[in-house]
This record gives C-alpha cells, sequence and structure tokens, in this order.
C-alpha cells in the first residue's frame, strides 16, 4: 500500500496530475489492502487484482459497445493512424485479455497455494502482458503506413 502511495505521489510531481486508471488502482490497493489488514484475511488483497483487471476489461468493452468509441484509440490515437475495425479489434481483445486474466487468477489465488499466487501475480501477469502487448504490435504493424506511403504524402 505504501508503496502504491509513494509511486502515486511521485508521478503527480512528476506530471502534476493522475490518469484514471491510476486512481483506480490506487484506491483498490487501499481498499483492499486495508481490508486485508484489519480482517487478517489474504483473500481481500487477492481479490484487488481481479477487481481491477474486470474494470479495465469491462472500460474498453463498454467504450467500444456502448460508446461506439474504443479507449484504445482514445489514448494511442495520436500516436498512430490505425483503421476503425483494427482499433476495435484491439480494443475487443484487450478487454478479453483483462477479463481472463482476472479469471485465471481466481482460479490461481483460491485453488492453489497463495506463494504460487504470488509467483503468478509478480512475474505470470507481467509475462502475460508482455506477450500479448507483443502479439498487438506484431498485429499493429501491418496497418501502418510504409516509409514510401508517408514519402509520397
Amino acid at each position: 500500500m505504501a508503496t502504491t502511495l509513494l509511486q502515486m505521489i511521485v508521478v503527480w510531481f512528476m506530471y502534476k496530475k493522475l490518469e484514471r486508471s491510476h486512481w483506480i488502482t490506487l484506491v483498490l490497493v487501499l481498499v483492499f489492502g486495508a481490508m486485508t489488514l484489519f480482517f487478517h484475511n489474504e483473500a481481500f488483497i487477492k481479490w484487488k487484482v481481479t477487481v481491477l483487471y474486470a474494470a479495465f476489461g469491462s472500460a474498453l468493452w463498454i467504450s467500444q459497445f456502448l460508446f461506439r468509441k474504443p479507449l484504445i484509440k482514445k489514448m494511442l490515437g495520436k500516436e498512430m493512424s490505425l483503421p476503425d475495425a483494427v482499433w476495435n479489434r484491439i480494443n475487443f481483445s484487450w478487454g478479453l485479455f483483462f477479463w481472463m486474466v482476472g479469471a485465471l487468477n481466481v482460479y490461481i489465488a483460491f485453488y492453489l497455494p497463495t506463494e504460487i499466487w504470488v509467483d503468478f501475480k509478480v512475474f505470470g501477469v507481467l509475462g502475460l502482458m508482455l506477450v500479448s502487448t507483443v502479439l498487438t504490435g506484431i498485429y499493429i504493424y501491418r496497418y501502418l503506413p510504409t516509409n514510401n506511403q508517408q514519402d509520397k504524402e
């Protein structure tokens, strides 16, 4: 809890703002961490990962299906120009990724020893995130303009 709070303070001083995802993470860490300490029950901190990823996955899907504006495009659209269908696929895929990691967290947290859950939370989620990011990059690559196309413009 202290580390997350310190991280958010550093981010605040560096950029003079916190993104919505930072606020969500901070609130969840503080609430679930406090409940874990107060009730002396590690289940609360284990649920935090699932709740956080379910919130991220839901936000991505709601932005796409309810508001028709993929959140991924809003976050990265200034960095690269991609067809809307590609943004929609990426947005949906990341929403699915977050929901699947949240579900996997429930299984590992409550059916396997805590030591395995800690390893999953620290290394497994990071590895899955890295693989998903690389796969997204590979998928996006074929839709990026080539140097020849940029020279013609």
